[in-house]
Order: C-alpha cells, then sequence, then structure tokens
C-alpha cells in the first residue's frame, strides 16, 4: 500500500469549473486519507464545512506603499514556499498554468527540487492567456519546469502543443463529478415554481461571458418556445447579464425566462431540466454539461473544444456547429416531443457520467501520476465505477 502524501492544493477559490474541481479532488483525496493544504487568497467556495484532513492558508498580500499594484503573485509564491517547508508537502498540485505554475517554480526555486509540482490546464490559460504573445514564454516555462502537466481534454492538450509548441507528455485527467452529490433529484415542488406540469424546462447554466454565447440560447429558446410549451431557466451571473436582459424583453419572452442567479447547490437546479443548453463557442471540457449529465438531464449544445468527448451526439445530447440555432433548436424540439427518445437519453447519460467521468477513476488517476512524480512505487488499480 502507498504511503499517504502530503499536497499543496492552489486554485482560483470564487465560483469557475477549474476552482470547483480542484476544490472537490482535495475533498476526494482527504478522503482517501492524504492530508491537503489549500493555499489561495480565500476559502474555496466549495470547501464548506470542516474536513478531516483539510487545511487553508491564506496568501495575504504585501501593501508596501511603493507597490503601484499589490503584488499578488510574489505573496503566493511566498506563502506556498512556507507551507511546503512548514508542512512538509510532498508535492504542490496547481490548477492554471498563469499564475499559479509560475509561483509554483519560484516556490520549488526557495525550497530545493524535493518539492514536485503538477499542473492542470484548465482551458482560458492556454484558449485565451497563450495567445497573448506577452505571456506565451511566461506559460511555456511553466509547462516546462512542472515535473506532471495533465489538461481536462485532448482538445485542449492539442490546442497547448499548437499554440506553444509544447513536446513534452500532457497526461489527459477529464473533469469528474461526484456521483454522491450529482444524480437525479426529486424536485417537482420546485419545478412546480418555474413550470406547469405540461411544460418543459430547458435551462443555461454559465458566468454570462461572450463566449458563453447567451445570445444563442436566447434565440433557440425563442424558437422552441413556438413548437413546444416551455420555460427557460438561466443561472448564473456575469457581463453578458444586462444585455440578454434586454434581449428577452425586446423579444417579448419575459413570462417565459426566469433569472435564478449564482446557486451552489447545482444538482437541485439541474434536475427542473428536460434539457440544457450549451451553445459555446469555447469550452475546453463543459463540466455543467457533465454535472447535467449525472443527474439525467442530456445536452443541446455547439462541437466545440472538448463538448464532442463529454456528449455523444445522438446518444447524450445534439451538437451543431457553433451558432446554428437553427438546428440547435430543432434537435431541443425533438427531444423534448418525443418522451421515448429523452428517456434514452437520461439512461445513456446516467451511465456515462457514473462509468467514465466519476470520482474513483479520476481521483485514481490523479493519485497515479502523484506517484510516478514521486518516483513511488504504488500498486493502484484503477477503479470501476459503478451507479
Amino acid at each position: 500500500m502507498a504511503r499517504k502524501l502530503k499536497i499543496g492544493i492552489t486554485c482560483y477559490p470564487t465560483l469557475g469549473g477549474s476552482g470547483v474541481v480542484a476544490t472537490e479532488l482535495g475533498k476526494l483525496l482527504a478522503e482517501r486519507g492524504h492530508e491537503i493544504h489549500f493555499i489561495t487568497h480565500s476559502v474555496p467556495f466549495r470547501l464548506g464545512k470542516f474536513h478531516k484532513n483539510i487545511f487553508f492558508h491564506e496568501v495575504e498580500v504585501n501593501d508596501y506603499y511603493v507597490f503601484r499594484y499589490p503584488p499578488y503573485d510574489l505573496s503566493l509564491a511566498s506563502k506556498m514556499a512556507q507551507v511546503a517547508k512548514m508542512q512538509q508537502l510532498d508535492l504542490l498540485h496547481v490548477h492554471y498554468a498563469v499564475p499559479h505554475a509560475v509561483c509554483a517554480y519560484l516556490a520549488k526555486q526557495m525550497t530545493g527540487d524535493g518539492l514536485k509540482t503538477v499542473t492542470t490546464l484548465h482551458g482560458t490559460d492556454i484558449t485565451v492567456l497563450a495567445q497573448d504573445e506577452s505571456l506565451k514564454d511566461l506559460i511555456r516555462l511553466a509547462i516546462h519546469q512542472s515535473d506532471a502537466v495533465t489538461a481536462v481534454s485532448n482538445d485542449l492538450i492539442q490546442e497547448t502543443r499548437h499554440l506553444l509548441d509544447i513536446l513534452s507528455p500532457i497526461d489527459l485527467t477529464y473533469n469528474f463529478v461526484d456521483k454522491r452529490v450529482y444524480y437525479p433529484r426529486e424536485v417537482s415542488a420546485l419545478r412546480a415554481d418555474y413550470a406547469d406540469p405540461s411544460e418543459k424546462i430547458l435551462m443555461h447554466i454559465s458566468n454570462f461571458r461572450p463566449v458563453k454565447r447567451v445570445s444563442d440560447v436566447v434565440e433557440i429558446f425563442e424558437r422552441v418556445s413556438k413548437k413546444v410549451p416551455s420555460k427557460l431557466l438561466l443561472v448564473g451571473e456575469g457581463p453578458e447579464l444586462s444585455k440578454i436582459q434586454c434581449k428577452i424583453r425586446n423579444l417579448g419572452l419575459e413570462d417565459r425566462v426566469h433569472f435564478l442567479g449564482k446557486q451552489e447547490d447545482v444538482a437541485h437546479v439541474i434536475s427542473m431540466a428536460d434539457a440544457l443548453l450549451l451553445p459555446s463557442e469555447k469550452e475546453s471540457f463543459g463540466l455543467v454539461a457533465l454535472e447535467a449529465m449525472a443527474c439525467g438531464v442530456p445536452t443541446i449544445g455547439s462541437n466545440a473544444g472538448g463538448i464532442p468527448e463529454l456528449v455523444t451526439h445522438g446518444e447524450t445530447g445534439f451538437l451543431s456547429d457553433i451558432g446554428n440555432v437553427e438546428e440547435m433548436a430543432e434537435h431541443a424540439v425533438r427531444l423534448l416531443t418525443d418522451d421515448e427518445l429523452r428517456g434514452q437519453f437520461k439512461q445513456a447519460c446516467l451511465y456515462r457520467a457514473t462509468h467514465e467521468f466519476c470520482n474513483d477513476v479520476i481521483t485514481a488517476q490523479y493519485e497515479a501520476i502523484y506517484y510516478r512524480v514521486l518516483g513511488i512505487e504504488a500498486d493502484m488499480p484503477i477503479p470501476i465505477c459503478n451507479p
């Protein structure tokens, strides 16, 4: 039996897929007996209550008056090194190349080569930041200096290689859901607050950035609502929200659209839906589609980024070219008007989520990577997930 590890985890602790995955991974690793130290500027929002084997170390920024901008990156690197030495960490697992992998590299220089670093690429650290010529060399350095690099989809691996000329190995470790949390919930009473029994519910969950193409969501719903009695639930907040509200007013859809704001108990919310709309321009993975899948809700989405690796067209959802709202609406109408088809999709969603993207499998993959970089022999067969 391989020894238990002391692992430092750094992520963006606020709302966002990378922070969610990093926090849930830390909790699962702690359940397996590893000692987890979160090193961030605030408590990760999914961490919540007390957890055995989990510790939080706050990064405090120096406000020395000569600094025009608070040097968070330097403070983070210093805190990483401090925690690594005090707690005798085996490794740092950082989520996002910039600035976290760069900070981990600095921390390693301060503590010595005994500290290993694992970097997980989640998306915009490559798809957006790596397109900036002023950051390319920094991101490339961070990746090359990591002892292991993982990415959440094959599409992201290929984009990383293309944009940064990376030839070194990158491990594919898909995002995951905890099957104990994400499963179909009994929400008939909650659903009745938003839709009549004869109506279907379409849902979109995002941070309402332009890349999510929420305007397409509204256009899809407008077409669907003309053929199927339905309601649209919009979950989340972000820069495009006011523009979307204006579009909904102009189309006269106010009485058919509900804004739910940010929601933490996503499984209950998603369980109300008959279909999820995800027409994004870019999705390195599409965590919300996996969360929906685990709740038995199929996705109508775009054939973009890592989405096709998650959503199987014609089995767990339907995919169309980016911006093809007409076809997406047709797919939605077909799904919402065929109870037998929707039932087949639901069962396929549940099977795929619980067998291919479940917490046991992905957590074991990360553990294997940790032991590999530490040079520890570990006889750890990847578990088989059951619902």
